[in-house]
């Protein structure tokens, strides 16, 4: 649970006019705080991964769950948010996320999110982020795999 006096306390929130939840999120991430973070969202916040339908879920108990071990996994966890716009009741963030795998090993994603705000909190979001092909992947092999046009 999150603690009292946190973001999801409308007193406190009230202190945080004019920052955008997206850049709380930025600064939660980077802090590798994930009571901050889940602060940021809704109790019944709707998550989906368009691309991945198997990965929805409900919940802001289940956003401290998942950067719970976010930050457990990737200990030097950084963001990037490299563009932003806001429109209405949506915020869209353009993310570079980085760091280093427990076992040593990089971690990369890049992505977007777009995020349903309401009462400064997140109500909803659609995430399109994605881990990092490095190596291999090359444009004609993607286009011929992803489309399959005739030979």
């Amino acid at each position: 649970m999150l603690p009292s006096g946190g973001l999801a306390d409308p007193e406190a929130r009230r202190h945080n006019r004019g920052v955008s939840v997206t850049e709380r999120l930025l600064s939660a991430m980077n802090s590798r705080d994930a009571q901050a973070f889940a602060a940021c969202f809704a109790p019944d916040y709707d998550s989906k991964q368009p691309a991945h339908p198997a990965r929805a879920f409900r919940g802001r108990d289940q956003v401290l769950q998942n950067w719970t071990a976010v930050f457990a996994g990737v200990p030097d966890f950084r963001a990037e948010l490299i563009t932003y716009a806001r429109a209405d009741d949506a915020e869209i963030g353009e993310w570079r996320w980085s760091g280093t795998h427990l076992d040593g090993s990089a971690f990369e994603m890049r992505g977007a999110t777009v995020l349903g705000v309401a009462d400064d909190l997140v109500q909803w979001g659609r995430l399109y982020m994605e881990p990092v092909e490095a190596e291999g992947g090359a444009i004609d092999e993607m286009v011929r795999d992803t489309y399959r046009p005739p030979a």
